[in-house]
């Protein structure tokens, strides 16, 4: 049953990240076009320069904040990530009780 949910779990994670794959393609060209404007800013000498780069950081961060759906994809992501980590944890797990499906606390128990 924990397999199945994992399973549903990972399915409808992957539906959610299709659906949302172009805000999210969005919010990363708008993260870059921030992080470029914040670099830019950093380096201008002018006053001048400091406000273009301020106006580029200030539409660039709008646009990110403004892209919901791109976060709900982020987050569909997240939990794509931890489901697969407890699929591969619940897979080493069984592997080690299939090993020892005739050990108990170090007897050994002979099948005639």
């Amino acid at each position: 049953m924990k397999t199945f949910l994992l399973l549903l779990l990972g399915v409808t994670a992957v539906i959610l990240i299709l659906a949302n794959l172009g805000p999210m393609i969005l919010l990363a060209v708008s993260l870059v076009v921030s992080y470029y404007a914040v670099k830019k800013f950093v380096l201008a000498v002018t006053v001048g320069q400091k406000v273009l780069w301020a106006i580029a950081i200030l539409i660039g961060l709008s646009i990110s904040l403004a892209n919901l759906p791109a976060l709900i994809g982020v987050a569909a992501f997240v939990v794509l990530y931890y489901t697969y980590k407890m699929w591969k944890k619940d897979k080493h797990e069984s592997s080690y009780l299939d090993d020892d499906l005739f050990h108990e606390t170090g007897k050994e128990y002979w099948i005639n």
